[in-house]
């Protein structure tokens, strides 16, 4: 067994052997989730320092350290981890236990199972024939991938897309930049349509919002989508008269087919597990005082079956064929299970609202716009679900409304005559939860899985810095002011 993965095992037999001696069982873990107890309201701002550390390990350790990073990152995210971890839990005791437990059991873990799945399952499918990457094929690409991400969600599309772009891409020199649009288009802004399409929205549906509601959106992603495709065709069409591809032309072009198309079936059987688990209503069991929805149960089991399945029946030559290897996936298993552990104060303090460290920020934030930015800004570095869910119900508070009469809104169809300003504020907040997630690697989960299949294929991406300075804030910023100006 390899070194890191005896110091993650040694991590977790520590966490579990503490339980006793800090007195968690059953009943104190129950206890301690029905206390009034605020622990966001008791957490500084300078708690978040190991999740600071961590991002900027992840940005700094790939430029200095790139041997270092590339045997050690395991060892390097466990090491933040447990900076945050033994304190917080020697000092919050129970509490701490039920917090790490709580983004554990109802986050990671079903990320985890949800972003192995579809990569499993999309490795399985691979788009034979000949691609060649000229500036409209790769522009026809990213848009296919952008109306798949809203119905298979942005890591599905991602994960379907991104191998037939690299291997038309092949020939080519210069192909960051192709990469990085595929991340801002396919991975995030794309999925802005249906709750299928990112966490956030799907929270949103779970809380009331019409499944059909997000369609409403689709002026704003037609008008960011056409100009950030022109952009990417315009750059990629300079730079495609630069180089040297007059090898590339042949007289037995090969016809574009796909093996392994059962595994459509698969994908669109991990998206009925989503959805079901978004409308069944099973009951819950409580395993360490957390609850957990049986119907979230199933959905995980039922895409881990997904994930089996198409692995037994998917021929290995197609896998070979696709360069599929396990390694991404692994990366970011690692690095987000010290992400989601140090996490958990910046999490903690935003849920206090009014009533944490924040306090003074979301006091202030009351127009679309302002909702855009700040759950935008908040989505590029932290889990944008609960970011999204933090200040749908912040604006619920501000304009004196509930759940209950939102929800019944949607139901009867009266939503924008009965209450338009908030139906303004939540597009803001969709529109900055999804779209600000291309602003970083971390802003949302299939952005880190992209870049390293990317590296994998053998292109250098641009570091955690080098893709903010030289990619997302010049490109990005810009496009998202003048959506701030037009529809918010």
């Amino acid at each position: 067994m390899r070194y890191h993965k005896r110091i993650l095992i040694l991590t977790l037999a520590c966490f579990l052997f503490m339980l006793p001696i800090i007195g968690i069982g059953d009943t104190a873990f129950a206890s301690s989730s029905e206390e009034s107890f605020n622990l966001g309201a008791e957490l500084p701002l300078w708690s978040a320092i190991p999740f600071v550390g961590i991002l900027l390990s992840i940005a700094i350790f790939p430029l200095v350290a790139p041997r270092f990073w590339h045997h050690h990152f395991p060892k390097v995210s466990a090491a933040w981890a447990l900076i945050f971890a033994i304190p917080f839990l020697f000092y919050y005791h129970g509490h701490a236990a039920h917090e790490i437990l709580h983004i554990y059991f109802l986050d990671y873990i079903p990320f985890i199972i949800l972003l192995w799945g579809l990569y499993t399952i999309a490795g399985g499918i691979y788009v034979k024939g000949s691609l060649s990457g000229t500036p409209l094929i790769n522009t026809i690409l990213i848009l296919i991938g952008t109306i798949l991400a809203s119905w298979v969600g942005t890591t599905g599309a991602a994960m379907i897309m991104i191998r037939p772009l690299l291997r038309a891409n092949a020939h080519r020199k210069y192909k960051v930049h192709t990469i990085v649009f595929f991340i801002f288009l396919v991975a995030n802004i794309g999925g802005s349509l249906t709750p299928l399409g990112d966490p956030p929205l799907f929270l949103g549906f779970l809380h009331g919002v019409s499944f059909f509601w997000t369609l409403s959106l689709l002026p704003q992603l037609s008008f960011v989508a056409v100009i950030i495709l022109i952009m990417y065709f315009f750059w990629d069409s300079l730079i495609y008269k630069k180089e040297d591809i007059t090898h590339q032309t042949s007289s037995t072009a090969e016809p574009i087919r796909v093996e392994g198309a059962f595994n459509f079936i698969f994908l669109l059987g991990v998206v009925a597990g989503v959805l079901f688990s978004g409308i069944a209503r099973l009951g819950e069991v409580t395993v360490f005082g957390i609850h957990m929805q049986i119907q979230s149960i199933c959905r995980d089991f039922w895409i881990i079956l997904m994930g089996l399945i198409s692995l037994k029946l998917t021929r290995l030559e197609i896998r070979k064929a696709n360069e599929f290897t396990w390694f991404p996936i692994k990366e970011v298993a690692y690095l987000f299970a010290g992400i989601f552990m140090t996490i958990v104060p910046a999490l903690a303090i935003l849920k206090a609202g009014e009533h944490g460290a924040m306090a003074p920020v979301i006091r202030v934030v009351s127009t679309p716009k302002q909702f855009f930015w700040i759950t935008g800004i908040l989505s590029s570095f932290l889990d944008n679900a609960p970011t999204y869910l933090t200040f749908f119900n912040t604006a619920l508070g501000k304009l004196a409304l509930s759940e209950p009469v939102i929800r019944e809104a949607f139901a009867s169809g009266t939503l924008s005559s009965a209450y338009p300003q908030f139906e303004r504020l939540l597009t803001g907040i969709s529109l900055g939860a999804v779209y600000m997630g291309a602003n970083t690697y971390i802003g949302n989960a299939p952005n880190f899985m992209v870049k390293s299949i990317a590296e994998e294929a053998g292109i250098r991406m641009p570091s955690f810095f080098g893709y903010m300075i030289v990619y997302s804030i010049p490109i990005l910023i810009p496009v998202f002011f003048v959506v701030t100006i037009i529809f918010l």
